[in-house]
């Protein structure tokens, strides 16, 4: 089994919803196969919960504005470090950077196939390894100057 066509055009709206929020690292999986409660999974993250909050918003805008979609769960909305969509035929993760990298969801999906995305949800790839090298080295500044 493969994700429907609906599930396709939900996960390509909401992926371009988040890449014009700046979403980094966007991915999406069809976990039709291995799951029967929903065909995909879409992963985005964010530096910082004002961001995920306003991808969140956004996705769940442009969902219910051009498709007629409207998530029948949302939940970790009031910390905004890890906010979770279902629309049942798709799942949107939107994570703080710091809970994408600690829960790894990547690592759960790896063997489902990875969905083809929008050109700018694909050019968000890697930003969050930016992100977290760049907040690394100016720890280690930090660090050093209070040693």
């Amino acid at each position: 089994m493969t994700a429907t066509d609906r599930s396709l055009e939900l996960v390509h709206t909401a992926a371009q919803a988040a890449a014009d929020k700046l979403a980094h690292d966007v991915i999406a999986y069809d976990v039709s196969d291995v799951l029967s409660i929903t065909d995909a999974f879409l992963l985005a993250s964010a530096p910082n919960d004002r961001q995920v909050k306003s991808i969140v918003d956004e996705i769940e805008e442009r969902l219910s504005k051009e498709l007629g979609a409207k998530p029948v769960r949302r939940e970790g909305d009031r910390e905004a470090r890890w906010v979770l969509l279902d629309y049942v035929d798709i799942v949107v993760h939107v994570q703080h950077s710091e809970e994408r990298v600690f829960y790894a969801l990547e690592r759960l999906w790896k063997d489902c196939p990875e969905l083809e995305l929008p050109a700018d949800a694909k050019a968000t790839r890697g930003k969050g390894e930016e992100h977290a090298k760049l907040r690394a080295e100016e720890d280690d500044a930090e660090f050093g100057e209070q040693r």
